[in-house]
């Protein structure tokens, strides 16, 4: 049964707009709830519930939406929660506006290396924190990976077949996989797998997103063809990410990297972020994880003033001029380590929702100031009375080199930093 536009879920909590698509294992829909919000539901596919094993399918699922409803990181997209519909289980996840990576390859052609680097990176870190909570992707390909409208961003969005693993442990698995992408132990249902299974998929994407062709299907090659080296693809090809390319498509599991972290540093993608240097970002990723709220505002208002050329506070002219690069990672990193509580386009979305035509500019950023802190009962606070701990107000941080004039001095500024399509 497929759902149709129109139809309500949860007594109305929910919308269908339109079907988005359908895979192996899922089928997913466009909805809205009852304040205008987009987002996606999922739920397993009709083909999936005529199989005998079924209900093992259904648990796996249910097991799934679960684990993933706990993660919190900016390159995994975000489950809100899991509700059934009738018999069918659902999980209610964030929309991401913007297109797959097969998608934007196959309009634009290949990505340059520093792009398809960064998104690396980002994939990476998020396939790190899978992997430690003892889970593997198992279909990790362009087509599963989503980049943000207007950002850098790139996000893991179907963990369709994600599965517990052990390391060293030989289980019994699913067979489900997309050639090109999966490497030899995905078609040998009792093999062994581990975080060297989505290395291979990892590299074979970055294979992908630089030479726009589809990797040779590894039970091919277990038969004798070669791999065509990326470099003979695309000569604009580093020989460090052909090599990283070709270690991580090792065909024995054995001869790969072991761990992402460990393919991630044979392919040096940590040197590809453009602007501030790693060690610059270090101290601020240290207060972050330290959950030295205040430290951490301090160090980022220092930052965009030195990458901004400025001292004091930031002038319209210097936001409007303020390095991309720069303000997202800034972004991404307080994202990331305060579980999307903090970040300035999670200041930027607040905004959003609560300029209002009929009210002038000034109220508006008063209730702004309300919803983040930044106000009580209608006195702006200086910035050392904010509440520097995990459980302030969403989008209170970063302050945004916040003084005890914010509401005179900086309001122009912030508000142009909320206009940036970047965000």
């Amino acid at each position: 049964m497929v759902w149709q536009a129109g139809q309500k879920l949860q007594c109305g909590k929910y919308k269908i707009e339109k079907e988005l698509g359908q895979g192996g294992f899922g089928i997913t829909y466009l909805v809205k709830d009852k304040q205008g919000n987009q987002l996606v539901v999922k739920t397993l596919n009709d083909y999936l519930r005529r199989q005998l094993d079924f209900a093992k399918f259904e648990q796996d699922f249910l097991n799934e939406a679960l684990r993933l409803a706990k993660f919190r990181h900016p390159h995994i997209v975000r489950v809100d929660e899991v509700i059934q519909e009738g018999d069918r289980w659902c999980m209610v996840m964030e929309y991401i506006d913007g297109e797959d990576l097969a998608h934007l390859v196959w309009q634009q052609g290949v990505l340059s290396e520093s792009e398809a680097l960064r998104y690396m990176q980002q994939l990476g870190e998020a396939l790190t924190m899978v992997h430690n909570h003892g889970l593997l992707h198992r279909d990790l390909k362009p087509l599963n990976i989503m980049v943000r409208k207007n950002l850098l961003d790139a996000v893991l969005i179907d963990f369709g077949i994600a599965r517990e693993f052990s390391p060293n442990l030989t289980q019994t698995h699913t067979q489900s996989l997309s050639d090109g992408f999966a490497p030899i132990e995905q078609y040998d249902w009792r093999a062994k797998r581990g975080a060297y299974t989505d290395v291979y998929a990892l590299a074979a994407t970055l294979y992908a997103l630089l030479t726009g062709e589809m990797p040779i299907p590894s039970p091919v090659r277990a038969f004798g063809t070669n791999l065509v080296l990326p470099q003979k693809l695309n000569s604009n090809i580093s020989d460090r990410v052909n090599r990283a390319i070709i270690e991580g498509m090792a065909m024995k599991p054995e001869d790969r990297p072991q761990s992402v972290k460990e393919w991630l540093a044979i392919l040096g993608s940590n040197q590809i972020i453009p602007g501030l240097s790693p060690t610059d970002y270090g101290k601020l990723r240290g207060l972050l994880v330290a959950e030295k709220w205040q430290e951490a505002d301090q160090e980022t208002a220092a930052l965009m003033l030195k990458a901004a050329g400025r001292k004091g506070w930031l002038r319209v002219a210097d936001i409007e001029k303020f390095p991309r690069q720069e303000l997202q990672m800034l972004d991404k990193l307080w994202r990331e380590h305060s579980c999307d509580r903090f970040g300035i386009s999670v200041q930027k979305r607040i905004w959003q929702s609560l300029v209002d035509r009929k009210k002038t500019d000034w109220q508006s950023w008063c209730s702004f100031g309300d919803r983040v802190g930044w106000r009580l009962r209608g006195n702006w606070l200086a910035h050392s009375s904010l509440n520097f701990t995990k459980d302030a107000p969403i989008g209170e941080l970063p302050a945004l080199v916040v003084c005890d004039s914010i509401a005179l001095r900086n309001q122009e500024s912030v508000v142009s930093l909320f206009s940036r399509p970047d965000l």
